[in-house]
């Protein structure tokens, strides 16, 4: 708060009544004796004794709100009649704020209040008074209620509930056109003084608006304002107290305004003539270019229609708007031709779609330009007589025949000659041809519309100086019926004839089918190749017949089938005809003429054999055969004997397989004789007990010579199975059991020894050294263990 402000409610307090000095004031009442119901009472002593009323006499108590003084503010004073000044009377306060906020002197009555009061948060204060005798405790006044009222001083500026606002108005609108209104509030109170009355005004913002002291509605205050030139208005609203005049609080708030668009524009072409150009092989529909007029207003203001109003090329050009861009799209609408027209002008007009009929003053709101279109010459694929060919030829002409002829041109000035050809992709079976120079197509393969009644053709022109640009045209071929097909049976039939037919009894209904199509439909006639004894037909004149038994009974044991040739026959030109067999089987019947058995080895088959014994003797052969398959997979799973039975057991021959061999009697898996003697194997032999996944032809290894040494013949095997392409994929062991020219010990071998096991003496392996201690055991324990047998 200003030193002005507090100068201020100085002066106005000086002015008003001290409500301060506000006594309350207790008073006897005059003695007023009760009327209608008794106000008598009788005391200890039997005297009667008259109660006087007592009553309060006071004003309403008044403070200021936001004392600013050290001492407690004085309320007022509280004072009974009763009250001699000798205090014996004590005055007690209660209610809101008694004893905290508000405060009474016991003996004097003197109210104070001990802190500062805002009226904004509570406006009056009810308490009740009572003044009592100090030594009896007892009333000496009735309790009274009585309202402490705080009078409101202007410590509250306006304020606004938004601090900035936003707000539009149309460009172009009158003076005085409402814009927004801003309210500010004041929490002092609005009854006393003028401490809540506002006064709007601007402060920033003018000349361009304005705004009414009373209502805080903001007006435009220039006219035809336009939002082409500035669209965005800041405006600061002042809203102050104690009506506008000095000393009186304010506070501002902020309005953006914007000036929103009116179609007060007109569409504006940059150019008055544009040039475009285009090639003459574009086709219809090609954009060539676009217009475009300029608008300064937005949104749906600045919304234009083009259209082609004049010129001469309407006929050749369409113009479509593009709605997201605003321009004018100009389009081929009929195919171009350098060589027959080659500057076309238009004449495009841009139209606003929305005119506001206020701003027709402001008009036209259109435009128009000049649209120059050049064609520019290409060259020009060939162009076909027709978009597309039929031909029609019967299917007898002869190879080379022509069907038809195609025509193209060279639409250039050059006038080029032309090159056809057929597209192969759709004559795949090279049925036709064409002659490259004067297209005439021709056939080069017979023709059958039973195969294919239809070909589609593409053929191909191409300008021999330009052969990359070529055009293409459909021919469709269709191929006319010549009567070549004979009629055939239409089904197999499976016909049959009772042994008990009698003469004249139809067995039999066939028909015909052909492969033709004559103008007129099918038309067949059935015959006999020659007379037969036995059956006949009938023609039923409706493309069937019948066959018929010309004799009664018949029999299988004599012939069980007979062959019936029937001739069938067309009335197409030239006739066709074809001959088809019957087989006609006799068959035993019942009575009722149907087919019970047709074979004659039927006949012979025991009569006590029914289905039901076949099906047990069918049976009984499969369990034999079941039997006699395990009992043969069981002898194949019999056990097998180990390689090595024993210690003494053993073979000079060890053989590793991943498989299971046949024993010690195989030997078959590889030639003992290489193990004899290395140089005596010359041919490289396939083993005999696997099947190799592919064969190779053998290649002769050069044998080892006597005094090579054994880890070079190792070497050199181990090389040979690397290299070899016919090595098996397999796992497989090589062993080697050749021991060098310069052994002392020979051969361990028994093979080539003369001498038996016996005779032998292995004593010297001990004196080889460690590697041979293992072999001295295994030969020389043999000795020690018969001799402790």
């Amino acid at each position: 708060m200003t030193i002005q402000q507090l100068l201020l409610l100085l002066l106005l307090w000086m002015w008003l009544p001290h409500p301060c000095h506000t006594e309350l004031h207790f008073r006897r009442t005059p003695d007023l004796r009760p009327r209608s119901f008794g106000g008598r009472a009788l005391g200890n002593d039997g005297k009667a004794i008259h109660r006087q009323k007592r009553g309060w006499m006071w004003n309403q108590f008044f403070l200021l709100e936001e004392y600013t003084g050290s001492d407690y503010q004085y309320v007022g004073k509280l004072h009974s009649d009763q009250d001699k000044g000798d205090g014996s009377l004590k005055y007690i306060l209660s209610g809101d704020g008694a004893g905290t906020l508000f405060i009474i002197d016991e003996k004097t009555g003197d109210i104070h209040a001990t802190r500062r009061i805002d009226r904004e948060e509570k406006a009056f204060y009810t308490l009740r008074a009572q003044a009592i005798n100090r030594r009896t405790l007892r009333p000496v006044e009735p309790e009274s209620e009585f309202v402490i009222k705080i009078h409101d001083i202007n410590d509250n500026e306006p304020t606004f509930p938004e601090e900035i606002y936003t707000a539009s108005v149309p460009e172009m609108s009158v003076v005085g056109t409402s814009v927004v209104q801003v309210t500010a509030t004041d929490a002092d109170d609005p009854s006393y003084g003028n401490s809540a009355r506002i006064i709007y005004s601007i402060l920033q913002g003018q000349p361009y608006f304005s705004v009414e002291p009373e209502t805080g509605i903001i007006r435009t205050a220039l006219p035809n304002m336009n939002r082409e030139n500035r669209e965005q208005y800041q405006v600061v609203i002042q809203a102050k107290d104690m009506g506008g005049q000095m000393g009186g609080l304010s506070g501002t708030t902020t309005v953006n305004i914007t000036l929103t668009d009116v179609n007060d524009n007109p569409p504006r072409f940059p150019q008055s003539t544009i040039h475009l150009r285009i090639p003459e092989s574009s086709p219809v529909g090609t954009a060539i270019g676009s217009v475009k007029a300029t608008d300064a207003d937005t949104g749906k203001n600045a919304e234009v229609e083009y259209r082609i109003i004049d010129g001469d090329g309407t006929d050749m050009f369409d113009i479509v708007t593009q709605k997201d861009t605003q321009e004018g799209i100009i389009t081929v609408r009929k195919p171009l031709d350098y060589e027959t027209r080659r500057l076309y002008t238009l004449k495009v007009e841009a139209e606003n779609t929305h005119v506001d009929p206020r701003f027709y003053y402001l008009g036209p709101f259109k435009d128009t330009t000049i649209v120059k279109i050049s064609v520019e010459d290409v060259d020009e694929p060939p162009v076909f007589s027709r978009s597309s060919y039929l031909f029609e030829v019967h299917e007898d002409i002869e190879l080379g025949t022509i069907i038809g002829t195609v025509m193209a041109r060279d639409p250039d000035s050059a006038s080029s000659p032309i090159r056809f050809s057929l597209d192969r992709h759709t004559d795949l079976d090279r049925i036709f041809n064409i002659h490259s120079g004067n297209g005439s197509i021709y056939t080069s393969k017979p023709l059958d519309r039973e195969i294919s009644q239809w070909h589609n053709l593409s053929v191909i022109a191409a300008e021999i100086n330009n052969p990359k640009d070529t055009t293409r045209v459909p021919v469709y071929v269709r191929i006319l019926d010549v009567n070549d097909n004979a009629p055939q049976f239409a089904v197999f039939y499976d016909t049959f004839v009772c042994e008990n037919a009698r003469a004249g009894q139809l067995i039999q209904t066939i028909s015909a089918v052909d492969k033709d199509d004559p103008l007129g439909g099918q038309k067949f006639f059935f015959s006999l190749a020659a007379v037969n004894p036995n059956f006949t037909v009938q023609d039923n004149e409706d493309n069937t017949a019948r066959i018929l038994t010309r004799r009664n009974g018949f029999s299988r044991h004599e012939i069980s089938t007979y062959l019936l040739p029937v001739v069938i026959s067309d009335n197409d030109y030239p006739i066709q005809s074809s001959t088809g067999t019957l087989t006609i089987r006799v068959c035993a019947c019942d009575s009722r003429g149907n087919m019970q058995s047709c074979s004659a080895e039927a006949l012979l088959l025991p009569a006590g054999l029914s289905t039901g014994a076949l099906v047990a003797i069918l049976l009984c052969i499969i369990i034999l055969l079941v039997i006699v398959v395990l009992f043969a997979a069981l002898k194949r799973q019999r056990k097998k004997e180990p390689l090595i039975l024993s210690k003494e057991d053993i073979r000079d021959n060890i053989v590793s397989y991943n498989d299971e061999g046949g024993g010690e009697e195989d030997t078959q898996a590889f030639d003992i004789g290489t193990l004899r003697n290395p140089a005596a194997i010359e041919d490289k032999k396939l083993r005999r007990d696997i099947i190799p996944e592919s064969l190779f032809v053998p290649r002769r290894t050069p044998s080892a010579p006597d005094n090579t040494d054994v880890r070079d013949f190792i070497n050199q095997r181990l090389k040979e199975h690397d290299t070899d392409p016919s090595a098996p994929p397999y796992d497989s062991l090589a062993t080697y059991a050749y021991e060098g020219n310069d052994s002392i010990a020979e051969s361990l071998s028994s093979l080539e020894s003369g001498t038996t096991e016996g005779d032998q003496n292995y004593d010297y392996l001990r004196e080889w050294g460690p590697r041979f201690n293992k072999l001295a055991e295994m030969y020389g324990g043999g000795e020690s263990d018969k001799d402790t047998s």
